[in-house]
């Protein structure tokens, strides 16, 4: 399983891509692989407010829906709206394919996410 080092994570499994004020936020390829074929994801709308460790959106599978939780806060910049009729992009590239695209509110949350090697250790446990 793919895990970018340039990239921040969280326990429940959301990855973070960091460009100047601006965060990309999608599932890791555990996550993914873990719900199976995605077949849905209820999307959050542009300039709603991201608050960290709350939920943003949920992602359905063949197997199960999960809750996406925000690893950090800011305003929703940008969804992917590939992902609202291809999900299963997801699947084919859960790092290419991020979610939402927010504007951070506190870079200083990113000190609470894992860098890859903490979380190739979470996911191998």
């Amino acid at each position: 399983m793919k895990t970018p080092k340039e990239l921040y994570y969280q326990e429940t499994h959301e990855w973070v891509k960091v460009e100047g004020d601006f965060a990309y936020i999608g599932i890791t390829d555990f996550a993914q692989d873990e719900l199976g074929e995605v077949v849905f994801i209820e999307m959050p709308e542009v300039e709603d407010q991201l608050s960290k460790d709350t939920e943003f959106a949920t992602v359905e599978s063949v197997k199960a829906a999960s809750d996406l939780i925000a690893p950090v806060s800011g305003v929703i910049v940008e969804i992917n709206e590939e992902l609202e009729d291809s999900p299963e992009l997801l699947n084919e590239d859960s790092y290419e394919n991020w979610i939402v695209k927010i504007e951070l509110e506190d870079k200083s949350e990113l000190e609470g996410l894992m860098d890859a090697d903490a979380y190739k250790k979470l996911t191998s446990e």
